[in-house]
């Protein structure tokens, strides 16, 4: 029997993973859940699977999931020390689905229980992504990646020599205004940023999509998975969202991989560590497809690409001060205190600071992370006003 405890379980990762674990309940165990707000979905989830122990990292909704939980054998914890009893417990695999840096303490705890851990997380390897290596390292566990480039990258260059890989092609939908040009993205709002073509996701992911922070995100996160260079990483548009990422080869031979947009496939790949599982999705008919398309994105219209490039250049702590400052900025925009392309303004405006400072060159230490965090959100704050 394998234990798993899920990290975010009332997430959109979360609850697939459960959906996964639902069809192999004689084989897998579920041992620790953890949400936020959605506590009714929360409990519902720990008696369906008879979880031992669960936690809301909001202090505020405790007494009505212990009240929810009256009569079943669960254990309720609430607030962030609740979510780290949880994710302290010994159990062989970990998903990490909390949504942003939140997810950072966390993971590293499953990780220094001892479970292999499932990372839909990306935060965590952005900001700290040396760290997460070190610690599972140490205690002999995997990593494993679970956005679907990465995953799709883990099995593009599975079985390959490192010496002859070239370079690594990322691609992005393009999210929710990939045909709305720079002039008309000045006035879009939240709402209409929620709404993506192609994937069913939350709505700070989403809105991360259609500014591409989240595939800035996910270079920084290529580099720390893979060990990739700025030079060894391209992002390409892809707005079929079918080819997830692409891997070439010094011989000018290329490896695609393709695969429907269900999120399910990459979290299956990562739930039975890198071998693959029978799955209810439909296969990707090419012959319905026709055509794939592909092309540059324009980093005039998405600048939070090029940010992501160049914190991939300054290394250090840049990946964590982009981080928090992006957070802060899309909390801004969320709260309609902030444009659309404003939130590029307020990062590029909190990196610029801090370099001039020389505040991004420390060693990637927790203690100094948390610290740039802090600084780069009070920072960010600050600007949120001149943009």
């Amino acid at each position: 029997m394998k234990n798993i405890s899920i990290l975010g379980a009332t997430g959109s990762i979360g609850r697939n993973t459960l959906d996964l674990i639902q069809r192999e309940r004689d084989k897998l165990k579920v041992v620790g859940l953890t949400g936020a707000n959605n506590i009714r979905l929360l409990a519902e989830s720990a008696i369906k699977f008879n979880a031992d122990i669960v936690a809301t990292s909001n202090d505020n909704k405790f007494h009505d999931l212990k009240e929810m939980l009256s009569g079943y054998q669960v254990e309720v914890c609430a607030g962030i020390n609740g979510v780290l009893e949880v994710a302290s417990r010994q159990v062989d695999w970990v998903m990490s689905s909390i949504v942003g840096s939140a997810g950072l303490l966390p993971g590293l705890k499953a990780l220094e229980a001892g479970a292999n851990l499932a990372l839909a997380n990306k935060e965590s390897m952005v900001a700290a992504g040396p760290i997460m290596k070190r610690v599972a390292e140490a205690q002999g566990v995997k990593l494993i990646p679970v956005d679907s480039e990465h995953s799709a990258i883990s099995q593009v260059i599975r079985g390959e020599e490192r010496d002859s890989l070239s370079k690594i092609i990322i691609t992005a939908s393009g999210g929710a205004f990939r045909n709305l040009t720079i002039s008309e993205l000045i006035d879009v709002t939240p709402e209409q940023a929620s709404k993506h073509p192609n994937w069913d996701m939350g709505q700070r992911i989403t809105i991360d999509s259609a500014s591409l922070f989240n595939k800035a995100l996910e270079i920084i996160e290529a580099k720390e998975f893979f060990g990739l260079k700025a030079s060894e990483i391209e992002v390409l548009i892809h707005p079929q969202s079918l080819v997830h990422a692409i891997a070439c080869f010094c011989d000018s031979g290329m490896k695609a991989h393709i695969g429907p947009s269900d999120m399910r496939h990459a979290i299956a790949y990562a739930l039975y560590e890198e071998k693959r599982f029978n799955l209810p999705l439909e296969e990707v008919d090419l012959s319905k497809v026709g055509t794939l398309d592909f092309e540059k994105p324009d980093l005039l219209k998405y600048p939070a690409l090029k940010l992501g490039f160049d914190v991939l250049e300054q290394g250090g702590l840049a990946g964590a001060a982009f981080n928090a400052a992006k957070e802060e900025a899309l909390d801004n925009f969320l709260d309609h205190k902030l444009s659309f392309l404003g939130m590029a303004d307020v990062v590029r405006a909190t990196m610029d600071e801090l370099s001039s400072k020389n505040q991004l060159s420390s060693e990637v230490e927790l203690e100094a992370v948390i610290d740039i965090d802090r600084q780069a959100r009070l920072i960010a704050k600050i600007f949120v006003d001149k943009f």
